[in-house]
């Protein structure tokens, strides 16, 4: 569906399932994507493309944060002070 306007409150809630399914999946499966491409599709097609290039970045970033915070990553600025 190449339809610009803005998605409408069940196309949000079936845009965000589809995310939320194929974020699980990914979680799931130590983010191997083959695995889950029938639900990156479904996600791909419920949602307005700039929405999926928002929430591919979104997921990269969080992603990065959460690694950040698992290996206690510090700016070298930081490291040295008590």
């Amino acid at each position: 569906a190449v339809n610009m306007s803005a998605p409408n409150m069940e196309e949000r809630k079936a845009c965000w399932d589809a995310r939320d399914e194929l974020w699980e999946c990914l979680d799931r499966n130590s983010e191997d994507a083959a695995k889950c491409q029938h639900l990156r599709l479904s996600f791909e097609s419920r949602c307005p493309q700039q929405w999926v290039k928002y929430f591919d970045k979104r997921r990269d970033y969080l992603k990065y944060k959460k690694k950040l915070e698992n290996e206690g990553y510090f700016p070298p600025e930081a490291t040295g002070k008590s």
